[in-house]
């Protein structure tokens, strides 16, 4: 079933690159702002895969305007410190590489701001993979997971029934599935088998190698 879709949409942060660690020094940065010191970094991990301002309005009750500037604290150390502090998932290269090669046509769709996400792209010459990139834009706008994947249907002309988004966290396949298309959960990243069933995953992958199977039937 899936090896017959043309074209994948992939998220971002916890489904090509672990960025686990420059988000949640970024989020207890932003917060320092405020007077809230967090001693388990760990505990911030819930900010990977909401939009920024929705995170801060419900895990700190941050009403729109100090929302909005908690983000903007967020991407300037993010911007200066944070975009450095990641590394991909071993095994996607391989991955996203075997797609190309057999004729997949690789989306990005994240909430992550899109020039953040081209510069990890590039550093780790994964950039040559993707063949258009969805990403949120600086000045706060387009950071819904719908909205980034509505504007890469608009762009790219995808057709639903031929594509499949592959996502970490239950964003991916509320956002997905508001465009009919089907969603892939996968294990390595920031999300759990509860999680992915609970949004109603049509999928469940435990590693890169086990998603490459799925898409490629190998």
């Amino acid at each position: 079933m899936w090896n017959e879709k043309t074209t994948i949409l992939f998220d971002f942060d916890g489904t090509i690159v672990d960025t686990s660690e420059g988000i949640t020094k970024g989020a207890a940065f932003a917060l320092e702002q405020y007077g809230i010191q967090v001693d388990d970094r760990a505990t911030l991990r819930r900010f990977i895969g909401p939009p920024l301002k929705h995170a801060f309005r419900e895990f700190y009750g941050f009403d729109e305007q100090k929302a909005d500037e908690a983000a903007a604290w967020f991407r300037r150390y993010y911007r200066e410190t944070g975009v450095r502090e990641c590394r991909p998932y071993d095994g996607v290269e391989r991955l996203l590489r075997h797609l190309k090669e057999r004729g997949k046509r690789v989306l990005l769709a994240t909430s992550k701001p899109q020039l953040f996400t081209e510069q990890i792209l590039e550093r780790f010459d994964l950039m040559r993979y993707f063949d258009f990139i969805s990403g949120s834009c600086l000045d706060g706008t387009r950071t819904e997971k719908p909205e980034v994947i509505a504007y890469a249907l608009e762009h790219t002309g995808i057709q639903i029934g031929s594509s499949v988004m592959v996502g970490d966290r239950k964003f991916d396949i509320e956002g997905a599935h508001q465009f009919g298309l089907p969603c892939i959960g996968v294990l390595y990243g920031f999300g759990d088998r509860a999680e992915f069933e609970r949004a109603g995953a049509d999928a469940i992958a435990a590693t890169p190698a086990e998603l490459e199977g799925m898409l490629l039937k190998l």
